[in-house]
């Protein structure tokens, strides 16, 4: 544990699992995050931290389903999972497909007007996506509940 004096207000930098939460005497709890993991605006103190000031706040997500013309021409289906207006930034994303956890590739939290957005695609053989009957989307975070968006095959026209 850290402690470090700054403008008359104690700084407590508890590190766990990569992320550290700093506590002001006001009833806000401050996210701090290493530099290398965020892409938007920061306020540093120290070496390589990030400092996130904001309200809890679980994001929208939505699921897109692959298009008709990627499935005709590529023999695959890209799904795309967009999490919207969530704070803090270290939200994830993660796919599973009829039960069953599948890779995909995340973006790093944006941030705008103080929220942050991600995005997350995951591709499927074409062969995976007309077998498929559910395709669920979830936005973890710590010290949130989970927000997840389902996708059912059967509402997509392909």
């Amino acid at each position: 544990m850290r402690q470090q004096k700054k403008s008359g207000v104690n700084i407590i930098a508890a590190v766990a699992a990569g992320v550290s939460v700093v506590t002001f005497s006001c009833p806000k709890t401050i996210y701090v995050h290493p530099l290398n993991e965020l892409v938007s605006l920061w306020y540093p103190f120290g070496s390589g931290t990030r400092l996130d000031v904001g309200t809890n706040s679980q994001p929208s997500v939505t699921v897109l389903p692959p298009s008709s013309e990627e499935l005709s021409s590529k023999g695959s289906a890209t799904l795309m999972c967009l999490a919207d207006k969530g704070f803090p930034s270290d939200w994830s994303l993660s796919w599973k497909v009829d039960g069953s956890s599948k890779s995909g590739v995340a973006s790093r939290g944006v941030m705008k007007d103080g929220v942050y957005s991600w995005s997350s695609t995951l591709t499927l053989t074409d062969a995976e996506w007309r077998g498929a009957t559910s395709v669920v989307c979830e936005a973890t975070q710590g010290s949130q509940r989970a927000v997840t968006k389902a996708l059912s095959r059967a509402d997509c026209s392909q």
